[in-house]
């Protein structure tokens, strides 16, 4: 089945206000730039979004942000975006802030259809409140419920028409977690191939997962916080 959309104007066709998005990503690494951007061209607005990150002030999520289309973010690491904190503590924006491990494995239960697990991350602490707690091998654990969404968007290095998608370093962090977890998902990849060229020992996604793909276009992979050292 051929599931090739033209471009990310395209592909987030359905999208509407006060949706819920998982958007793929570590940082800046592996973020769908593009559909970003037709996000924020589409004027959509009272989001709820998934994301390990919140972007920097001038991309990735960030640029939805500085333009008030998300109302609520469940994350991990937001601590590179000052309106991200200006928005959060004048309490415009609700934030839900979740450990790394357990944002990656609610989203991965999500796709499993499994609807919550236990987990000692965050006991004894304000993610632990309201929470049901239980003692597994005399260590108390929080039930944490999984996480689903209306769209799943993630970034691919290379793909297929039939949505097969693998994807190149640090994007494997929450891009394939999220690509099982979305109602529908759309995938924007850098290469876009035909069905039998990517090995099938490497497909990291399967495309019964995938029901939109394109290939992007003009990607920065802007850097969050560049280190380096002099030359000798």
């Amino acid at each position: 089945m051929n599931k090739e959309v033209e471009n990310a104007e395209v592909a987030i066709e359905g999208i509407r206000d006060n949706m819920t998005l998982m958007l793929g990503g570590f940082g800046l690494c592996g973020i769908p730039e593009n559909c970003i951007a037709a996000l924020v061209n589409s004027g959509i607005s009272g989001l709820t979004c998934i994301s390990n990150n919140a972007g920097v002030d001038d991309f990735g999520l960030g640029l939805l942000l500085q333009k008030k289309q998300i109302k609520k973010m469940i994350s991990s690491y937001v601590g590179e975006n000052d309106e991200f904190e200006r928005q959060m503590l004048s309490g415009e924006l609700e934030v839900d802030l979740i450990p790394q491990g357990s944002l990656a494995e609610r989203c991965r239960a999500g796709g499993a259809g499994i609807p919550a697990f236990f987990t000692p991350a965050g006991f004894g602490t304000e993610v632990a409140e309201g929470k049901e707690v239980r003692d597994f091998n005399g260590k108390p654990h929080i039930l944490e419920s999984a996480l689903t969404a209306d769209f799943a968007i993630v970034k691919a290095w290379k793909g297929d028409t039939e949505g097969n998608l693998i994807y190149k370093g640090t994007a494997r962090n929450f891009n394939p977690v999220m690509a099982m977890a979305g109602k529908i998902t759309i995938a924007e990849v850098e290469e876009l191939v035909a069905p039998g060229e990517l090995d099938p020992n490497q497909i990291q996604t399967p495309g019964i997962f995938v029901q939109r793909i394109f290939k992007g276009v003009n990607y920065e992979k802007r850097i969050e916080q560049r280190t380096t050292r002099p030359r000798n």
